[in-house]
């Protein structure tokens, strides 16, 4: 029987009702009486390291994540994290990005309704995360919703309310669950070797949505509290000519003093591709910036603060971000 941990932070899934609205108080050990039939499946132990709603969750609670699962890596054969969904998939992708090589599962789920109603998804989310960290062929960093295991890199939160909250962005589900069994679309072949722990990352990246008329000053103030700016661009991307050639200058200005660029879409789906029109490769061979293509938003900004923890030389930020991890990026 596989030993596993899990690791509670809080979320809708642990919430009760209060008059303020729902909130995080129910434990990981209460969490467990829902799902009585998983003491079949596998021997687990709780770990409760917050009680949180997620959109609270930032930076320090993801090295906090780390260390914990880093603490008892060796004395379990995979983890369970129990999360809020507004930002899973940024727990995910940071997770994917701090913790490399792992031959053991590290799963995250949550759930739309609180695992305490009586019409909820919590405990099949909770059920099926514990079925497939318990799997002989799971390994890495993995969102399970809905009956879906999707890569902790592709994982996108795509609805407020449907139980049906997350999508994996270009890029297939890993595998499905059906009626609680496992079913595997791909087979991950496990990395060699033993994992690898990132603790020193940077939180000074930014993201800067555009909108029409969108006023390029905007980056004499980033430069005081930012060392790198994820732009979303409009379409397959580019940069705006309102008349004048004011983006390019702040953005060369930007890049001079060594601080990174990187150009993505808003569109949810099939990536920036910046050589289609003028406004995006005249900008793109002109300056030092680096393009996205079919990454994910939240697979961006935890990669940029993953790598500018590593570096902060412009050429081998360039070579990490470009330099696939767990299917986030395909060129």
């Amino acid at each position: 029987m596989k030993k596993i941990c899990m690791i509670a932070v809080g979320g809708t899934i642990a919430s009760v009702e209060t008059k303020e609205g729902l909130r995080p108080e129910i434990t990981s050990e209460e969490i467990l009486t829902y799902i009585p039939e998983v003491s079949k499946l596998c021997q687990i132990d709780a770990i409760q390291l917050f009680n949180i709603d997620s959109t609270n969750v930032y930076a320090k609670h993801w090295k906090a994540l780390v260390s914990c699962i880093e603490e008892n890596y060796a004395a379990y054969d995979g983890f369970v994290v129990t999360h809020g969904t507004d930002t899973l998939a940024y727990t995910a992708a940071a997770l994917s990005y701090f913790i490399q090589n792992s031959r053991k599962p590290i799963v995250i789920t949550g759930s739309q309704v609180t695992i305490a109603a009586e019409n909820t998804d919590a405990r099949d989310n909770l059920l099926n995360a514990f079925i497939y960290a318990a799997d002989d062929r799971a390994c890495g960093v993995h969102v399970i919703f809905d009956n879906k295991v999707i890569l902790g890199t592709r994982a996108r939160k795509s609805r407020t309310k449907s139980y049906n909250a997350f999508s994996s962005i270009d890029y297939p589900q890993i595998a499905i669950f059906r009626n609680h069994r496992l079913v595997f679309y791909i087979e991950e072949p496990k990395p060699e070797g033993n994992p690898i722990f990132y603790h020193d990352f940077s939180a000074r990246v930014f993201v800067l949505k555009m909108i029409p008329g969108i006023d390029p000053a905007i980056f004499d103030y980033l430069k005081e509290h930012y060392d790198a700016v994820v732009l979303e661009s409009f379409g397959v991307g580019g940069v705006p000519y309102y008349g004048d050639h004011a983006f390019e200058a702040e953005i060369s200005k930007w890049t001079q003093e060594k601080k990174v660029l990187v150009v993505t879409t808003q569109v949810a789906h099939e990536g920036s591709d910046m050589e289609v029109y003028a406004v995006g490769q005249t900008i793109k061979q002109k300056l030092s910036l680096i393009e996205a293509f079919d990454m994910t938003t939240e697979a961006i900004v935890t990669k940029l603060m993953w790598i500018l923890g590593i570096t902060r030389d412009p050429k081998e930020i360039a070579e990490i971000f470009y330099t696939p991890v767990e299917k986030d990026i395909l060129l």
